[in-house]
Order: C-alpha cells, then sequence, then structure tokens
C-alpha cells in the first residue's frame, strides 16, 4: 500500500509540474518570447497542452475565463494539492509504518 501511496504522489507532482510548464508556456507565447512557429518549440508545447488539457478542460468549461484571464489552472492546482494531502493523510507516512 506505501508504494502505491507514493505512486500516487508522484503521478500528483508530474501533474503538477506539467500544469506549471502549461502556464508558463501560455505566457511566454502569449508575450511572445516564444515563437510556435518553431518546430520544437509547437511539438514540446502541444505535448503538454495535451497532457494537461484532460485536467483543465472540464473545470474550464464550468469556469469560463473572465476578463481574458483563465483561473481554471489555479483551480486544478488546488484540487492536486488537496488530493494529494488527502492521500497522505489517509494513506500515509502513519499507515505505512504499520
Amino acid at each position: 500500500m506505501c508504494s502505491l501511496v507514493q505512486l500516487l504522489s508522484m503521478i500528483i507532482d508530474i501533474a503538477t509540474w506539467l500544469l506549471i510548464a502549461n502556464v508558463l508556456l501560455s505566457w511566454l507565447t502569449a508575450f511572445g518570447v516564444l515563437n510556435m512557429r518553431h518546430r520544437i518549440v509547437y511539438q514540446i508545447a502541444s505535448s503538454i497542452y495535451s497532457a494537461t488539457e484532460p485536467m483543465v478542460g472540464p473545470v474550464r468549461r464550468l469556469l469560463p475565463p473572465m476578463g481574458g484571464l483563465d483561473f481554471s489552472p489555479i483551480v486544478v492546482f488546488l484540487l492536486l494539492g488537496f488530493l494529494k494531502s488527502l492521500l497522505w493523510e489517509y494513506g500515509g507516512p502513519s499507515f505505512c509504518m504499520g
């Protein structure tokens, strides 16, 4: 059970970092720092987008962008943190110790 908790925690961490990378890529693209017409940049951005869209898309449908700002990554980030804290509270170190 401990290794399952650690695996799920690692998956949540990876999802969190992908979400942060998605937000940074969108900002860098919006400010013209990154050129999406460059093939490598486009491949990396589309890979990160396709990995994070299943998490962000449903929240974006419930909470559309307001004033040009998309708050769905913030909501998903908070939900991932909450999920990780629940995971460690109910299946974490105290459960693993015996």
